[in-house]
């Protein structure tokens, strides 16, 4: 059986990995090539870029997939405060971690009608340009439902963070107010169209703040012991 430590070292690396590879996957290939309202700019964009967007599209299914074994890590790290939290947490992921890889499919697929001339053949160059920037249309909102899991499996996360011990209780809290934060800024954009992008950036931020700072726990402090009687005794590091 792994040790707090070694769990925690591993966790540390993997939510690191996550990061990495879905900050290439979503904050660079498709702010690079997605430009919703401007379907011949997009699909223009996707044929230039066509083996950096397939690149883009296994970067995130690579995320998702270490997303799970993260979720496993940590529930194998703080299993023993709560098994039914613990267990809500894993469930999450794996509902976001699906939702973010079938979604790929919609991202795959614009490579394909912009670089295949059969679409643009039979529907015309407008109508596959159409079919082009509606297909990453599709994997925009795919991606904001599959936020709803980036927040959700944040709260149990935090929750058990804050009752084990092995973490500060302000970290326990910043990841249960990032989780909302991630669900405040889903309902903007569905709800408040004409503002709910920039409400979504903005309300966010503490969301990341949260998750790099849980990072850089794993990472750098480790994890604390917890003598018998519930108090801290020392940092595992």
């Amino acid at each position: 059986m792994s040790s707090p430590k070694r769990l925690a070292r591993i966790a540390g690396v993997l939510y690191l990995l996550n990061g990495i590879f879905a900050g290439f996957a979503f904050g660079y290939v498709i702010a690079k090539v997605y430009m919703p309202n401007a379907a011949a700019t997009t699909a223009a964009n996707v044929a230039a870029n066509s083996g950096l967007v397939r690149v883009g599209v296994v970067a995130d299914l690579v995320q998702a997939t270490i997303w799970v074994f993260l979720a496993l890590a940590l529930y194998d790290l703080l299993k023993h405060v709560h098994e039914g939290a613990a267990r809500a947490m894993f469930v999450l992921v794996a509902v976001g971690a699906a939702i973010v890889s079938l979604n790929d499919v919609f991202q795959f697929e614009s490579v394909r009608v912009a670089t295949a001339p059969s679409y643009a053949t039979a529907l015309g160059a407008a109508g596959s340009n159409a079919l082009v920037l509606l297909l990453l249309d599709l994997h925009h909102y795919g991606f904001l439902i599959a936020q709803i899991f980036f927040g959700l499996w944040l709260v149990p996360l935090g929750y058990l963070a804050h009752k084990s011990g092995m973490f500060p209780t302000a970290l326990g809290v910043l990841l249960v107010a990032g989780g909302a934060c991630y669900l405040v800024g889903m309902l903007a954009v569905f709800l408040v169209p004409d503002h709910g992008e920039g409400i979504n950036v903005a309300v966010t931020i503490p969301s990341a703040v949260a998750e790099i700072a849980m990072v850089l726990y794993l990472l750098v402090v480790g994890v604390k012991a917890v003598k018998p009687d519930g108090g801290s005794e020392r940092t595992l590091s």
